[in-house]
This record gives C-alpha cells, structure tokens and sequence, in this order.
C-alpha cells in the first residue's frame, strides 16, 4: 500500500474507532511500528490528527463520531457503566435521562425496574422503554436531530424546567482534567443544563475515553455532579476534583 493510500486508510481507522494505536496499526499494515510513527507524526503535523500517548485520535473539539459508531466504541465499557447507574435507582422514582450512547445504555439496564417515571429528549430512550407498561415515559418538545435522535432547543429547555425529579443520568462528549464537562452543540448543552438545575441527584456516565477528548462548550463542573461512573478514572486530577467536592466515584468493571 502506497503512502498517501495508507494515510488515507489510517484517518477512515480513526474516524471510526475514534483513536488509532501504534501496535494495531503496524500489524494491521504490516510494517513496523517506526513506519507508524512516522505516518501519525506526519499526520499531526498537517492537524489530520492529533498525537496521544500510544498512538492518535481525531482533532480534539471538531470531529464529533457518527452516533452509530460512538454506539460501538467501548461497548462493553458503557453496558457496566449502565448497569452500575441502574443499581443507583430505585423503584417507583422519577428521573431524566439525556441524549448518548452510554446514557442509552443506563436505560437498558433500567428495565427490570418497575414504576419508572421517564423524562427524556432521547428519542432512542423513549422508544426502547415506551413498551414496558411500568414505566410512564414522556418526550421533551423540541427540534430532532437526525443524527442521533435528540431533541434540543429553547422548547426542549422550557418543557424539562417544569419538572423537579429525582435523578438525572447525564452523559458528556468530553472530560477536561479541570474538572469541566464538555460537548459540541450548544442546543444540546442548554438542555443538559436545565436537567441538572431541575434534578435533586445527579450521575453522570462517561467512559474513560472522553478524558482523551476535547469539545468546545461547557456543560457544567464536576462540582455540579452528585456521582460519577466510569469504566476508569486515569486523571489524578480529575479524581482529587471528585474527592474535594464529595462526588461518589464508582468505577465499573466491564464483565462483571
């Protein structure tokens, strides 16, 4: 495979599995793993990618994956992260739940729960948990996005501020180790927002991947979060955050 031929394969890799490894990539291209080096240098350099330890990722704050694929990366992650949030919530309580795959996968460990009331401005959420007779779910107003089924703007934002409930599962595009809660859309962002100010305990579920993004606009501080649930927590700062502020972090186990 020719150079620009294998550049061009390596950024359709990371565009879809959101970072690239030296190792993998070697083996997969068959070369050695200074060749790869090489090419993810020459990569950074043009900003096609941007350099993390053991390998690359996307441009932090503008390449947001196709929902699709965020659906798959760190799939076993997200269904222990979920598993672990579903353990938090009682029977017969009400909560909202936002737009994201790992908030999705909270909501498929909710359903052996029963008398669930569910606000949500996922429509993915809504339509996995409507056929369950013991849950009440109800749908935000609001502008649909077609990528990923989430419902966003100032209706969305008026309807979620009616409400004071018990939980919030939140999810984030990124972590930043200052303790900031990241995304990408500003609509959606609005939206978060008034689900924290109008929940009396907040979880937020991001797997340990959003540590190696960035996103331009701030959700909220960790300050703002009751508990945290990740697969891994590698900041040391981020986790020192959690402990100043009495944030419970649990830290999932895939398989377990």
């Amino acid at each position: 495979m020719g150079l620009i031929a294998r550049h061009d394969e390596i950024i359709a890799i990371a565009r879809q599995q959101e970072r690239v490894l030296v190792d993998d990539l070697a083996h997969h291209f068959g070369v050695s793993v200074q060749t790869i080096r090489k090419d993810l240098n020459e990569l950074c350099d043009k900003r096609l990618l941007e350099r993390v330890h053991g390998g690359a990722v996307m441009p932090s704050g503008i390449e947001n994956l196709e929902y699709e694929a965020r659906r798959d990366l760190a799939a076993p992650e997200k269904e222990a992260i979920g598993r672990a949030a579903a353990a938090l919530i009682p029977n017969n309580c009400a909560l909202f739940i936002n737009i994201g795959t790992t908030t999705e996968a909270v909501s498929r460990a909710l359903l052996d729960h029963l008398g669930l009331m569910v606000i949500t401005n996922n429509i993915n959420v809504a339509n996995r948990m409507r056929i369950y007779p013991e849950f009440e779910v109800v749908i935000a107003g609001g502008i649909v996005r077609g990528a990923d089924g989430g419902i966003v703007g100032e209706a969305a934002v008026d309807f979620i501020e009616q409400f004071k409930l018990d939980y919030a599962v939140i999810g984030a595009s990124a972590l930043d180790e200052g303790g900031a809660l990241l995304d990408f859309d500003f609509r959606e962002v609005k939206v978060a927002q008034a689900i924290i100010a109008n929940a009396r305990h907040v979880i937020l579920v991001a797997d340990a991947t959003k540590f190696e993004r960035t996103a331009p606009v701030r959700i909220a501080r960790i300050d703002q979060i009751d508990t945290f649930i990740t697969d891994s927590c590698p900041s040391a700062r981020f986790r020192a955050l959690c402990a100043e502020h009495g944030v419970n972090l649990i830290e999932a186990v895939a398989g377990l």
